[in-house]
């Protein structure tokens, strides 16, 4: 299905497509056990019976409708403690991907998740390697909604409902759109061009200076998104001061949620 040739040195010159699995993250890190897998290399599926996602979430998508795939990167220029321009980098990435389709309310949601408005298109899962202090190998585990339309929770959306297209998008060439965009962008930060990475992630960033509802240790409150420190924490200005907040220590209030 994925025969694909995108113009790249790397990322997808070498496509491993499964019919079904049960989670291609799962299936590139076998591969990177078994000493087989080599950096740009991508495992993708037409159906994913037990994908991942964040805070261990698993991520629903109808076979054949999606786009769910995982890549081998080998970030050994990254410190542990700069893992988190991993995440930008490969957001963005999705992001220019998807950009041409949608006109208006494309933005990345810390640290990864693709929104538009107030809707979740797709997740990111980065699976990181430690050799000593610096980053051995990457496992990034990318799931978008494309052409499905319907789905089990409410603030789920796909390219299909945000930019409707008769035909339906042809995923082959999306992939393709995607590969090169992800080697784009990892080039841009393995080459130290980080100002330039931060400053599109802020620009594109969910909730970016806007007052909204957030929630952490159990409590409520209002806080304004102004930077993203260079561990990825989250700062938000409170009661007019900083307060940074890592994965997990700080969720964002839906209008649902309310």
């Amino acid at each position: 299905m994925y025969k694909i040739y995108p113009k790249t040195l790397f990322v997808g010159q070498n496509i491993i497509f499964l019919p079904t699995c049960q989670s291609t993250n799962d299936e590139a890190l076998h591969l990177l056990a078994d000493g087989t897998a080599y950096e740009g290399d991508v495992v993708a599926t037409s159906q994913q019976t037990q994908g991942r996602g964040q805070r261990g979430n698993q991520w629903e998508a109808l076979p054949g409708q999606n786009l769910t795939f995982s890549l081998i990167l080998q970030p050994t220029f990254l410190q542990a403690s700069e893992q988190f321009w991993l995440n930008m980098a490969v957001s963005l990435a999705v992001h220019d991907s998807l950009a041409p389709f949608i006109s208006t309310g494309l933005r990345v949601k810390w640290p990864n998740d693709i929104y538009v408005n107030d809707r979740k298109m797709g997740g990111i899962l980065i699976e990181n390697a430690l050799q000593g202090y610096h980053l051995a190998h990457t496992v990034v585990g990318i799931g978008l909604n494309i052409n499905q339309t319907q789905f089990g929770y409410p603030n789920a959306t796909s390219l299909l409902l945000e930019a409707p297209y008769q035909e339906g998008y042809h995923l082959p060439a999306l992939l393709t759109t995607l590969c090169e965009q992800l080697e784009k962008r990892y080039l841009q930060l393995r080459n130290g061009h980080r100002d330039t990475l931060r400053a599109s992630y802020l620009q594109h960033l969910y909730r970016y200076q806007e007052a909204h509802l957030y929630e952490a240790d159990g409590q409520r409150f209002y806080g304004t998104i102004i930077s993203i420190d260079p561990t990825g924490r989250l700062g938000l200005m409170v009661d007019g001061g900083i307060r940074y907040f890592a994965f997990k220590e700080v969720s964002f209030v839906m209008m649902t949620d309310k």
